[in-house]
């Protein structure tokens, strides 16, 4: 095996990796600080990437200046959201039910305005690639990776050193006796849905940047980012960076050294041989 294919293999894999980091960020916040498994985190991820695609190759708006509304705007979406929830009383696994029905809707929204056929964004905006020695660094893929690494850093550094972290983590362990002292649970639970929202839009923008869209794709990721969320713990920024980086190039390293259909196999296997070892882990 070529020595110059591994190497490449695993800078691909690392960047996939990244962008798996960056659409579970969200998810696990959700899942870990709302105990709410919410599947239509993946519908809003397309939903941000088809007005992404609305935006720059309709209206010729920068696809670099589209985050600055988009994720304002789902972070209000995701709010309301998690209004009704708390409204309705949705527990954590009837959370399942309502958000998958949510995706259907707007699987049938985006098919309605975009058709079901394949979209692919073509912007001169970084495009092409760099070389580094004898490897090709997509400059697309390079801003996003340092995207998704600062976004999990700055995450992790919030939760780790900040009141609103602090507050999070007692709000999760004792609700209670963290009311006693002022944590208004409410309060964070909109804020903890709104930034998984704005985060979700943020990754959406570079799923139109970096893949063709079509409605029914959303689907595909759910394994692989849920494998992430899971092997990386819920609530754990840079458990999910590091979980998205070995699922990256493992996937990519099987593509390269067994053949490409088995890539979809390898984050199953990495996360039933985590949660074999450690039964404990979501």
């Amino acid at each position: 095996m070529n020595a110059n294919l591994l190497a490449q293999s695993a800078l691909s894999g690392l960047f996939s990796g990244g962008l798996y980091a960056l659409l579970g960020l969200g998810l696990s916040l959700s899942w870990r600080f709302l105990r709410i498994i919410n599947l239509s985190h993946f519908a809003m991820i397309f939903l941000a990437a088809y007005l992404t695609y609305q935006c720059t190759a309709i209206w010729k708006i920068n696809p670099y200046l589209v985050p600055l509304f988009l994720i304002p705007l789902f972070f209000v979406v995701a709010a309301l959201q998690q209004l009704a929830i708390i409204r309705f009383g949705i527990d954590e696994f009837g959370s399942i039910v309502a958000t998958f029905g949510v995706t259907i809707v707007v699987e049938a929204l985006l098919q309605l305005i975009w058709s079901a056929d394949f979209l692919r964004l073509e912007t001169d905006h970084l495009k092409g690639s760099m070389v580094l020695g004898s490897l090709l660094v997509p400059w697309a893929d390079a801003f996003m990776f340092m995207c998704a690494v600062t976004t999990c850093v700055g995450a992790w550094g919030l939760l780790r050193f900040t009141y609103i972290g602090k507050a999070l983590r007692a709000n999760v362990e004792n609700p209670a006796i963290a009311s006693i002292f002022g944590v208004q649970s409410r309060r964070l639970s909109l804020l903890v849905a709104g930034s998984a929202g704005g985060l979700a839009a943020f990754g959406g923008v570079f799923i139109a940047l970096l893949f063709a869209l079509t409605p029914s794709q959303m689907y595909s990721w759910f394994g692989v980012i849920f494998a992430t969320v899971i092997m990386g713990g819920l609530g754990s920024p840079l458990g999910v960076l590091v979980a998205g980086l070995l699922v990256g190039v493992s996937e990519s390293f099987a593509m390269a050294l067994v053949a490409p259909s088995w890539a979809p196999i390898v984050p199953f296997t990495l996360m039933v041989s985590l949660l074999t070892l450690r039964p404990g882990r979501i």
